[in-house]
């Protein structure tokens, strides 16, 4: 299952498509508190993350991740480079990713279905 959480649902869905195009399972949330409640009842493979959600709401979704289920990996996606120094890797343990909003959707679809690959 391939959690999407992003505040653009027109961007939300385009990512959808093409993940659906993999055959994943897709679910898409529009906030932290949908996104929490998801992961309480579901398991996640992989959340791609819109690191501008609503003010700090991106880390909750983080936090709760890592602490319910920290094997699910994040794949953040920002329109800003206020992390590219890679310090988000360090600060969330199970980021897998970070890209621009912008990069192919394509691009996002196989990068998730490397991270949601079960070894």
């Amino acid at each position: 299952m391939i959690l999407i959480v992003a505040g653009n649902p027109d961007l939300a869905g385009i990512w959808a498509r093409h993940l659906q195009r993999q055959n994943q399972a897709v679910a898409v949330m529009d906030s932290a508190q949908g996104a929490v409640d998801f992961l309480r009842n579901n398991a996640v493979d992989v959340i791609v993350l819109d690191l501008m959600l609503e003010k700090t709401g991106a880390f909750s979704v983080a936090d709760y991740a890592s602490y319910r289920q920290p094997f699910t990996k994040i794949v953040f996606v920002t329109r800003q480079s206020f992390f590219s120094d890679g310090s988000l890797f360090r600060h969330i343990p199970n980021t897998a990713a970070i890209i621009q909003e912008d990069a192919p959707p394509s691009d996002l679809a196989e990068i998730v279905a490397y991270h949601g690959r079960v070894c």
